[in-house]
């Protein structure tokens, strides 16, 4: 009987650990890809969806974040640093006054946007905030926020617009950073606060 040598079969497993691995790494690269080209893609959707609906999602204010506010004690305890960011779909210059600020859970804080139009005509914008995580957006109070409503700048007129939040005591404790973002877009088929109308041929 002959003894077999170990690394007889030792080396088709590594070969088919490599494979496994290989194929993984190409799976994971194929999400990683689909991820962005998700996220590139959210934009010009919600742009159709616009252009087709005729709606606009406004984010609702929070009728009781100013009682939370108020109500609500500093938690001098622990600190949160927020970082704000800026995108934009259209003719604008757009861009928050400070990028970050490091608060205590239940302390209101103020911080400003500036919002310019840089075309000759009359532009109707809208913003749309996300976060990150987006599990902070439900402790993440606003009691002042342009993104409550559209927005209508004259030709080449620059604004300046507060953003007015609380970040809820009951924040998880492993969230130390939140990242505030918004994305400003031009609304389709608005012209300086009156819907556009469509012109068609014929009588």
């Amino acid at each position: 009987m002959t003894e077999r040598d170990p690394a007889s079969t030792d080396m088709p497993s590594a070969a088919s650990q490599g494979a496994r691995n290989t194929r993984m790494l190409k799976k994971l690269a194929v999400v990683t890809v689909m991820m962005f080209g998700f996220g590139y893609a959210l934009i010009p959707l919600y742009d159709v969806f616009c252009e087709i609906t005729g709606i606009n999602f406004l984010t609702q204010a929070d009728g009781k974040a100013e009682d939370f506010a108020r109500n609500t004690q500093v938690d001098s305890s622990r600190s949160v640093k927020v970082v704000f960011d800026a995108n934009i779909k259209g003719p604008w210059r757009f861009h928050p006054t400070m990028s970050s600020v490091t608060v205590h859970p239940g302390e209101l804080t103020t911080v400003v946007y500036e919002i310019a139009n840089q075309q000759d005509k009359q532009m109707v914008g809208q913003a749309i905030p996300s976060y990150m995580p987006m599990a902070a957006a439900q402790h993440f109070k606003k009691l002042e926020c342009f993104c409550f409503a559209q927005q209508d700048l004259k030709p080449h007129e620059a604004r300046s617009f507060p953003v007015v939040f609380v970040v809820d005591p009951k924040l998880p404790k492993d969230v130390t950073e939140i990242t505030l973002s918004y994305t400003f877009f031009e609304i389709p088929g608005r012209v300086a606060g009156v819907e556009a109308t469509r012109v068609t041929g014929g009588s």
